[in-house]
């Protein structure tokens, strides 16, 4: 599936929802389905700076696609990693690094995060593409 596939799957399952509520407690679920990250990445260097949560992101890339894994000691922040990886884990940097993420604005996702999670998000996203850009730059030229 494409990323942007993926990006028109969220949007419609966060669709059918009637209130930021319910929206809440579908990503408290996602929180709670998140792959765990191994613990020898929970590591200091692979925590994301800027959440109000302890959140670990750790990458690897596999066949020419990266895979994240992540954890966080807050569910909610559990969820929207688990978002975030679920649309950018087994792609390839290009991918990554050329997606958009305006879709958070479609879902309310934005909007109804306090300001500081909100930030947390926005590093989260920075933090992926970042990854992406590492691995792109490791890339053998052709």
């Amino acid at each position: 599936m494409t990323i942007k596939e993926t990006i028109e799957e969220i949007i419609s399952e966060f669709s059918s929802f009637d209130d930021w509520m319910e929206k809440y407690n579908y990503l408290i679920d996602m929180g709670k389905s998140l792959p765990m990250i191994d613990d020898k990445y929970k590591i200091d260097s692979n925590l994301i700076t800027g959440c109000q949560s302890r959140v670990w992101l750790h990458s690897e890339i596999k066949d020419g696609v990266i895979v994240f894994t992540a954890d966080s000691d807050a569910v909610i922040t559990k969820g929207i990693v688990n978002l975030l990886i679920r649309l950018f884990s087994g792609h390839t940097p290009d991918e990554i690094l050329s997606a958009e993420t305006e879709f958070l604005d479609a879902i309310g996702l934005k909007d109804h995060l306090s300001p500081t999670r909100s930030n947390g998000l926005l590093s989260m996203i920075k933090q992926m593409k970042l990854y992406a850009l590492a691995y792109k730059a490791q890339e053998k030229p052709v």
